[in-house]
């Protein structure tokens, strides 16, 4: 943005103020160092409300051209870098309007009938979480589509399963992958309804109690994009329930990010080593030229905290406030950017290490195979073929387990008679199932590890553009 340049003026305020602003107070007051990302959706709210004016006779249509035309060189000089944002003018609004009054003379006062700075921030800032909605859905969809890729590409690879991070059973690579698929799936809905909701428009509220100009609302929330108009003016310049529900939608796929990351970190691990990370996405250390350490992922992780702290911020911000608009709720702007430009940052980059990453499907194998993880199908084929209650089977199954680890071998080294002293009547057919390619086959249940079923699960897959 263009270099914001104080003067220490109260010039805005007009009679009422006949002393200049204290430093403190015009630094502490200000927003436009961080509002004048408002710009597009202030001159947008600006212009259809222009036109509304007109339409009610407010404007006439010279002034109404005269207003979109400095609107739209204002517009031009903020995206090339050629508007001076002053401080003194406080916030995005103020400045527009008084950039709005150089270029065409006193029409530009005209603008501000029927409206306050609090229905128009209200607005600014819904038309900004509505626009972000839609780039965010686009970029869970491109993630998505990368962990699409990923798991058709790996459809054969089995891995360990894990309950409290220990080899529990084994599963596809596959199936683990569409598990955070659906975790994003719902990440998309909940914007998607987050988006629905915040979709009424508070411009016409005024300062908060309406105005006493016979204007048209449904008309600007048309032009606008918005379903209705608000219908409390009250609610439509205290409310900030959307940005909360923004953030908490932003927050939910930074814990399904972190929670990828924290997987991505532990595979690329020493001790695992499922998979490998290119350069691209990866970094060295300062001392140890061996290294080559996960930082995307470990900073995808770090963000989450960061995006909570912003939804915490704000909640803290309103919990307190009377209705209606309190200088406090100026508060929620920085929170929004960061947390949304933080969390654009994380999909993107966790899409990236997705669409990149190899996987290494031996040691995912091997480790699938260890520590027992076909203990539970040897337990299932025991309730299917002795026709025993699971809790016996349970026990033997323990029994077994204990067997082959004080021999220090896998449950299909076993020798039949070994098995038959624990349980005399299991036979030959038991071993058919011992193996990780049978147990995760057998999964055939509906949301079930089985390829069949992770085939299955891929097909119904459609994802949006």
């Amino acid at each position: 943005m263009s270099k914001i340049k104080s003067n220490n003026t109260s010039a805005i305020w007009g009679a009422r103020f006949s002393e200049k602003a204290n430093d403190l107070m015009q630094e502490i007051n200000q927003s436009i160092s961080f509002d004048h990302k408002l710009y597009r959706q202030d001159i947008f709210g600006s212009k259809a409300h222009a036109k509304m004016l007109c339409k009610i006779g407010i404007l006439n249509n010279d002034e109404l051209s005269q207003i979109i035309k400095g609107l739209d060189q204002i517009q031009a000089e903020i995206e090339s870098n050629q508007f001076q944002f002053k401080i003194e003018l406080e916030d995005i609004h103020m400045n527009i309007e008084s950039r709005l009054k150089e270029i065409i003379g006193e029409t530009a006062g005209k603008l501000h009938t029927a409206r306050s700075r609090n229905d128009q921030v209200a607005t600014d800032v819904k038309l900004f979480v509505r626009d972000e909605i839609d780039e965010m859905l686009s970029l869970l969809n491109g993630l998505q589509k990368n962990i699409t890729k990923q798991a058709k590409e790996n459809i054969e690879a089995i891995m360990p399963g894990f309950t409290h991070l220990q080899v529990a059973q084994p599963v596809l690579f596959s199936h683990h992958l569409l598990a955070y698929f659906e975790m994003f799936k719902r990440d998309i809905s909940r914007l998607q309804d987050c988006q629905k909701r915040l979709n009424q428009c508070p411009l016409g509220s005024a300062a908060l109690a309406g105005t006493s100009y016979k204007i048209d609302r449904a008309m600007t929330a048309k032009e606008l994009g918005f379903d209705t108009p608000t219908a409390n003016s009250m609610d439509s310049v205290s409310d900030r329930d959307f940005v909360i529900e923004y953030l908490s939608c932003l927050s939910l796929i930074a814990v399904h990010l972190s929670r990828l990351a924290e997987e991505m970190i532990i595979w690329m691990s020493k001790g695992f080593e499922f998979i490998n990370l290119p350069d691209s996405f990866t970094s060295g250390s300062s001392i140890m030229p061996q290294k080559r350490n996960p930082d995307a992922a470990e900073l995808v992780r770090g963000k989450a905290g960061r995006i909570f702290g912003s939804l915490v911020s704000l909640l803290t911000t309103m919990k307190g406030l009377t209705l209606t608009y309190s200088k406090d709720m100026q508060e929620d702007k920085e929170p929004l950017f960061d947390a949304t430009q933080n969390a654009k940052l994380c999909i993107k980059a966790m899409s990236g290490m997705i669409a990149t990453l190899k996987v290494n499907s031996k040691n995912m194998l091997k480790m699938a195979k260890s520590q027992y993880s076909t203990a539970t199908d040897l337990a299932d084929w025991l309730v299917k073929n002795l026709d025993l209650p699971f809790r016996d089977c349970h026990h033997i199954t323990g029994q077994i387990v204990k067997l082959a680890e004080s021999r220090g071998l896998d449950l299909d080294q076993l020798n039949l008679s070994d098995l038959q002293k624990i349980e005399p009547k299991i036979t030959q057919d038991i071993f058919q199932i011992l193996s990780v390619e049978n147990s995760v086959n057998s999964r055939i249940s509906e949301g079930g590890t089985s390829k069949i079923k992770v085939e299955e699960a891929l097909a119904k897959i459609k994802i949006s553009n």
